[in-house]
């Protein structure tokens, strides 16, 4: 390999390179640019006083990466380059290039004179404005243009950009791998040009006058400052240089100024210093000789007019009068008088006035101040102020003076108080006491002592001191006695003295008693805070003294105080009274209020029979006198005795106790099948408990029994025999016996069926019915041979009603029995006995074999679960059928199991059975196998319940559903739900299922296509019977195994069930969320009845990427946008919407740029590498016009293409994507510079958003939202009618089945036709209507579609209801679907209203008053199916068949939706039909 060209020569150059920074190099072409620089400036000697290198970089703006004089080192460029940031934007080439020539080529950027300019540009497209004139002015202004095109750059436009000539200065180059073949190349011709620019500059370079300046003036001399002034040099003086330093020494420093300058003015210079001064002229080349001279600068000025004013204890204030040119002022000050530190203070220039505070009270100070000017000061001025004296209190007062405390107060002092402290002492005393308190002007002295003088003094405390003292005395008063001594609680043998404090600082009391009349005196001592004392053990009727002194905390003793009471004499016991009685005891209470009681003896005595005196000791007033005799009289005598042994005065009562009753009312309830209760009621007497004796009375059966507590007055009688009379006994129970039985007759209810019996009786099988129990949970059926003992038993539902048993031997009899269980109980068997027919002779059926897989289900991936019909209404025939055609059906699928598809099938009736789960089998031949292994159920038509439950138990985690994959149902059904269908299919068709539905004999077309997704001719299927189902099962199979192998979600969209994501439910932009979400506000849309979103600026609208696309983004996809920009939408790019990696980066999304009017599409390649398209042009600027827009982008592996509002704007190639991460976010209107995911976002409107899986839905869509593009005319005059066509020729004979005959089918839009019905719509744009009518050999369309004639006689009513239908469906949706475009381009006229947004919901009205009694309900559902009778004879043929008619009515409603009205009349035939 060759070593690079290195540019040696002497001559230097300013080098300016423009690079093309837009979104059309791509950051990886970027990386080889970077690669291309470096070796471009490798080639050159790059520093300071050689070559320089500066960089810019454009897109839609230019920027400066680096000036000229950026780096003084090759290194340091090529550092730079390596770090070179990718810009992305537009192309504007002409602006890049305006950009440079103002802000590179200048002298403060780094640009030499006399030295060669090349600017260097690199770009890969055209540029988005004109290039020309910019391109001219570099050139004017000397610099070298050479242009690098790469890729898809226009070489027109590359020459005009260059210099002359053009094959030396453009370069053009295929791709960006291999921009390095240019390199040497380039910067050989640059290298030449360099040392070709650098000889005609020198060669226009003429000799120089030159010579020093004359004339050196001074002026304007100031302290700091001075101006010096000269005469011209000679010549072209570019600039001269100013050199001054002190004449004493010190660093030079220089000026440097203009070469049209003559003088410059000095600054920063010392005071009262002597400059020595040099001016030189400074040339192209040289410098002159010095001009020299010298100047001293002024001494500074001093501050003057120092004052010292406002003086307190502790401040002083200063003013003087202002200097100008200061720095700011220095204040020195301290004590004269005391020893104390100089303080010192630096002010601003602004300030002439400071307090200085801190200061030593009654203290001469002196300040002193110094103007400063930076580290110099003037000269000082000085002067001295004497502060204030400490204020001290005055007016020194006592009040409240007691025996221990005194309230002192004084007026405080006059400011700056921070407290007071108090000294006092005794006059006799040595000890002074002391305390500070704060701000405040009184104190309470305590803990005195009485009769004592005191000296009192109070200092004024301060921050710097305190004052000089206030002086008082007082003298404390004489101790007090205790106050309002007195008794009370007066008993027998004692009572309580009380009395009341006289301080707070009395030590303990002394109390002493003795009788008046003589005898000993008892004394005790008590505490200080006690106030009461009970006297006892005192003597009956007895005259006391009491006496009471307060002995204080200084022992001294207070006057002694009496009181006189005498104690009360012995009582009597007194209302005795005898209660509570029951058959064994009596409660005897009294009342004695003696405290001197002791206790009490209580005796009693039967007064019948030979009974003996009892007696009891007792210390309460109440006692309970047990064990008694029941129902006998007792007499009972209370003595109090004494504490000194002695009897008080006695008192008696008679009672008697209750006899043994019996309870009554004994009753029975509850009745169930194994229990029942019994109650009663409890009787006068209060028993311990009860006693509940039953056993069976008619059949045998132990004694059972049963107590309870006395609480209890029912029992529950459980586990009892079902269908049996028992005998009930409760008898009361007392401590003292039993009481006489109470007796009852109850019966449980008898648990099991009735009505059983046989039917189907066949020789090798034979099925039961009942009429089933209400409460039944379970019913356990057998069937047993007794000749062979062969048996089978079954469990079946409580709702379950027959059975039907298989596998059984001809000619043999069989008893049936069923036993019917609730809960956990069982009752006894009802059994019945029937023998089945002998044999038939055996047929043989081969063993049915695995078929193969179809090719549509060979890629098919999904969980398909089929629902199908096991009501009785099908039949044990018609159900193997069904078994059949599911056998035939799962055989077409391929790979069985968790890496294809998953199979599960529920059958149901009244309720739904899994007959086995999607996990359940791994293999085709298993699944086959457990196919024929499924039994009919039998019962009711229950369809919404068994889809409701497919949806919770069989499409589960835990049935083995899968998530990402397709979920498909498919249900097959032969009549009408007698439940509702339509909300649990309609939910599950919101949540993404695909749901197929296969109806046939008697199942209603209309409730069919309720369950189906749409569009109903993919999802719905009829038949007349079974045997006819292999007609559809080709094309069922096809649809499913389509559906099975989708990789989007399915959803409802435009009425149809398609692949794809709702992205506005997606991100909560809904009626009933959007409210939730910040920066979200509900408006109308393109019509007044569609609503759409304002974002507004900031909103930041995002959801986790994981959540709306767990599997990321199909290969293949469409995204659908109906947006608006508003008035407010910034010029800036922002992302409609974009996908974020956790790190903020974008992988995929759309830009609009508002500026340059373009759509950008960009994602990361299958290699991981970063790609755009850009679509510009007159189409794609109308977006940008403030008005609504249908875009659609479609993304394929090869290409990106744009629909906007239904026309094709472009299409362009674009590498396979690889798939998204789902660790980020989705955003809608994110700024493209944001930094970070809450950065901002761009306000517009949003009316819809859809990703479709298809390529082809841009192509399919009509842009039916958007508003006719022109005015609509008037509407015409109907026209006469047409002449009538010649006949055509005879058609075909038909084919004949025997039939009550019909008239054929026709659709026709203009009159003049027999038989056919027409409404008037009553709608002025609407002059016609389709109407379908059997009319007799006709054949009619209208311009758009015709329906075919079926000619001949039908089948059957049936048959004739399923092409009814088919035919309105056809009709309905051709016809709906292109005027459901033609109504929304309607004006609303001003008298009709529209939609709003809706307002928040109201409050609840209150409840209506009860309607009237409801009409009859419609009668009961028919009974089973009889057994089929013998066929009749032929009847006569019947007469011509009446028309059948069928009319689509189309009109609006006020928000212009479409509402079709469709009727079908017939004498022969009636059923209904639904209103669309």
């Amino acid at each position: 390999m060759l070593d690079q060209f290195v540019c040696h020569t002497e001559a230097i150059a300013d080098i300016v390179i423009l690079v093309d920074g837009s979104w059309s190099i791509g950051r990886l072409n970027f990386r080889l640019v970077r690669m291309f620089l470096e070796n471009l400036v490798n080639a050159f000697d790059v520093g300071i006083d050689k070559t320089r290198i500066g960089l810019a970089q454009y897109s839609g703006d230019p920027r400066i990466e680096w000036h000229l004089n950026t780096f003084y080192t090759k290194d340091a460029v090529i550092d730079a380059v390596k770090n070179l940031p990718y810009k992305g934007g537009n192309t504007l080439t002409g602006l890049a290039l305006m950009f440079i020539l103002e802000n590179c080529f200048k002298p403060e950027s780094g640009s030499r004179v006399g030295v060669p300019k090349i600017g260097i540009l690199i770009t890969d497209g055209k540029s988005q404005d004109d290039v020309i004139p910019p391109a001219e002015s570099l050139q004017n202004a000397g610099v070298e243009l050479f242009a690098i095109g790469v890729k898809n750059a226009d070489e027109n436009e590359l020459h005009s950009i260059a210099s002359e000539p053009s094959d030396t200065h453009v370069y053009n180059v295929a791709d960006f791998n291999i921009m390095s073949s240019i390199v040497e190349g380039l910067t050989r011709t640059v290298c030449e040009q360099v040392v070709q620019q650098d000889k005609d500059i020198k060669q226009k370079q003429t000799p120089e006058t030159t010579g020093a300046p004359l004339d050196l003036v001074t002026s304007e001399v100031m302290a700091r400052s001075f101006r010096i002034s000269w005469s011209h040099a000679p010549g072209h003086v570019q600039k001269y240089r100013v050199v001054y330093y002190p004449a004493q020494g010190g660093e030079p420093q220089e000026a440097v100024v203009d070469g049209s300058e003559t003088s410059v003015v000095l600054q920063h210079l010392s005071s009262l210093t002597e400059y020595q001064l040099a001016v030189f002229a400074v040339y192209a080349q040289e410098a002159s000789e010095a001009l020299r001279g010298s100047e001293t600068t002024l001494a500074l000025p001093t501050v003057t007019g120092l004052q010292l004013f406002d003086v307190t204890q502790s401040t002083i204030k200063a003013r003087w009068d202002s200097v100008d040119g200061v720095s700011g002022y220095m204040l020195l000050y301290a004590p004269l008088s005391v020893a104390g530190d100089m303080d010192e203070k630096e002010v601003l220039k602004e300030m002439t006035e400071l307090e200085l505070d801190g200061l030593i009270p009654h203290t001469e100070y002196t300040v002193t101040v110094y103007a400063m000017y930076g580290e110099e000061a003037g000269d000082p001025i000085t002067n001295q102020e004497t502060t204030l004296p400490l204020s001290a209190p005055s007016n020194l007062q006592f009040s409240d003076i007691t025996h221990n405390s005194a309230h002192i107060s004084w007026d405080p002092a006059p400011r700056g108080v921070k407290g007071y402290r108090i000294m006092w002492v005794k006059t006799d005393g040595l000890v002074t006491q002391e305390v500070e308190v704060g701000d405040m002007n009184s104190y309470d002295l305590s803990d005195l002592r009485s009769l004592m003088e005191y000296s009192v003094a109070i200092y004024a405390v301060y921050d710097v001191g305190q004052s000089e003292p206030l002086t008082d005395g007082f003298t404390t008063t004489p101790v007090p006695g205790p106050l309002n001594l007195r008794s009370n609680d007066v008993s027998t043998d004692g009572f309580q003295v009380s009395w009341d404090h006289s301080a707070n600082d009395i030590a303990l009391y002394k109390l002493s008693w003795a009788p008046l009349t003589g005898g000993d005196t008892k004394e005790v001592v008590l505490s200080g805070t006690d106030n009461r004392y009970s006297l006892i053990g005192l003597s009956p009727s007895t005259e006391y003294e009491v006496m009471l002194t307060a002995v204080f905390k200084d022992e001294s003793e207070s006057d002694t105080v009496s009181v006189i009471d005498t104690t009360l004499a012995r009582q009597a016991v007194r209302n005795l009274q005898l209660g509570d009685e029951t058959t064994q005891s009596l409660e005897a209470s009294w009342e004695l209020e003696d405290p001197h009681v002791e206790s009490y003896r209580v005796t009693y005595a039967g007064l019948t029979g030979d009974n003996k005196e009892e007696s009891v000791i007792c210390c309460m007033v109440r006692v309970l006198l047990q064990p008694l005799l029941s129902d006998t009289q007792y007499k009972v005598t209370v003595t109090p005795v004494y504490t000194d042994g002695q009897d008080g005065i006695t008192a008696s009562a008679l009672g008697a106790t209750l006899p043994l009753l019996s309870p009554g009312n004994l009753r029975v309830s509850e009745e169930w099948y194994n229990r029942f209760r019994v109650t009663w009621d409890p009787p006068q007497s209060p028993a311990e408990g009860y006693r509940i004796v039953y056993q069976p009375i008619y059949v045998p059966g132990p004694v059972l029994e049963s107590t309870v507590g006395e609480d209890m007055n029912s029992m529950l009688l459980l586990n009892l025999l079902s269908g049996t009379e028992y005998s009930v006994q409760v008898t009361a129970s007392y401590p003292t016996g039993q009481s006489e039985p109470l007796l009852v007759n109850a019966k449980t209810l008898f648990l099991g069926v009735s009505g059983l019996s046989t039917y189907q009786v066949r020789p090798n099988s034979m099925c039961v019915q009942w009429q089933p129990l209400l409460h039944a949970t379970l019913y356990r059926v057998s069937i047993q041979s007794p000749l062979n003992g062969q048996k089978q038993e079954v469990s079946l539902g409580g709702g379950a009603s027959r059975q039907c048993f298989y596998d059984l031997t001809p000619g043999s009899q069989y008893q049936i029995s069923v036993h019917t269980q609730m809960q956990e109980m069982e009752g006894p068997p009802v059994s019945f006995t029937d023998m089945t027919p002998p044999t038939e002779p055996p047929t043989t059926e081969p063993p049915p074999t695995i078929p193969p897989a179809k090719e549509v289900c060979k890629e098919a991936k999904a969980d398909l679960a089929f629902l199908v019909d096991g009501s009785w209404s099908i039949g044990d025939d018609n159900f193997m059928k069904i078994t059949r055609f599911l056998y035939s059906t799962m055989g077409s699928l391929d790979l069985i199991g968790p890496d294809g598809t998953q199979v599960a099938i529920a059958q149901f009736s009244d309720d739904a059975r899994t007959e086995f789960k999607l996990s359940s089998h791994g293999n085709k031949e298993a699944l086959l196998e457990a196919i024929q292994m499924i039994r009919y159920k039998g019962g009711n038509t229950k369809t919404g319940r068994a889809i409701k439950h497919v949806k919770e138990s069989i499409f589960t985690a835990e049935a083995g559903a899968r998530r990402g994959v397709p979920k498909v149902l498919v249900v097959l059904t032969d009549g009408r739900s007698q439940d509702d269908v339509n909300k649990v299919s309609k939910e599950m068709q919101m949540d993404g299922y695909i749901i197929f539905a296969i109806g046939f004999a008697d199942a209603d077309y209309g409730e069919l296509v309720n369950i189906a997704s749409k569009p109903s001719d993919r999802h719905v299927f009829f038949v007349d019977d079974l045997d006819a189902v292999k007609k559809i099962e080709e094309q069922l199979i096809t649809f499913v195994c389509e559906a099975a192998t989708a990789t989007c979600p399915s959803v409802l969209m435009s009425g149809n069930t398609m692949a794809g994501f709702r992205m506005m439910e997606k991100f909560g932009l809904i009626e009933k969320e959007y409210s939730t979400i910040p920066g979200v506000s509900l408006e109308p849309g393109s019509f007044n009845s569609f609503p759409c979103y304002r974002l507004h600026r900031d909103a930041l609208v995002s959801q986790p990427t994981k959540y709306l696309h767990p599997e990321g983004l199909p290969s293949d996809y469409t995204i659908s946008m109906m947006i608006r920009l508003l008035p407010e939408t910034p010029p800036e790019p922002f992302a409609l919407w974009e996908i974020l990696n956790k790190d903020n980066e974008p992988l995929v999304g759309l830009i609009l740029d508002n500026s340059g009017k373009t759509l950008t599409f960009f994602n990361n390649d299958y290699r991981g590498d970063f790609q755009t398209v850009t679509f510009e042009g007159n189409e794609i600027k109308k977006i940008f016009h403030g008005s609504f827009h249908k875009l659609h982008v479609t993304i394929s592996k090869t290409s990106v293409k744009v629909v906007l509002d239904c026309s094709v704007v472009g299409e362009k190639s674009i590498n396979a994507a690889g798939n998204i991460t789902t660790d980020g976010v989705e955003i809608l209107g994110r700024m493209v510079r944001s930094r970070g995911r809450r950065d901002s976002s761009a306000p517009f409107q949003l009316q819809m958003f859809d990703i479709i899986c298809s390529t082809s839905w841009a192509s399919r869509d009509k842009c039916c939202e958007l508003p006719a593009l022109g005015p609509q005319g008037p509407v015409g005059e109907i026209g006469p009618p047409g002449p009538s066509g010649p006949p055509g020729p005879q058609g075909p004979s038909g084919l004949s089945i025997q039939g009550p005959p019909v008239r054929f089918f026709c659709v026709h839009t203009e009159r003049g036709y027999d038989d056919a019905i027409f409404f008037k719509s009553g709608m002025p744009h609407l002059g016609k209507m389709w109407c379908i009518s059997l009319l007799c050999g006709c054949v009619i369309s209208d311009r758009k579609s015709s329906l075919f004639v079926l000619q001949g006689d039908v089948q059957s009513q049936a048959a004739v209801r399923a092409i009814a239908r088919q035919v309105c469906e056809q009709l309905i949706q051709s016809h709906l679907s292109r005027y459901n475009s033609i109504l929304n381009q309607i004006p609303v006229q001003s008298a009709v209203s529209v939609r709003t947004v809706p307002g928040p919901p109201g409050e609840p009205g209150r409840r209506g008053l009860p309607g009237s009694q409801g009409e009859q309900g419609p009668p009961g559902r028919p009974g089973f199916p009889g057994t089929n009778g013998q066929s009749g004879r032929p009847g006569e043929r019947g007469e011509r068949g009446r028309c059948l008619g069928m009319c689509l009515e189309v009109k609006t409603d006020r928000s212009n939706s479409v509402v079709a009205d469709v009727s079908i009349s017939s004498s022969l035939l009636a059923f209904p039909v639904a209103v669309f």
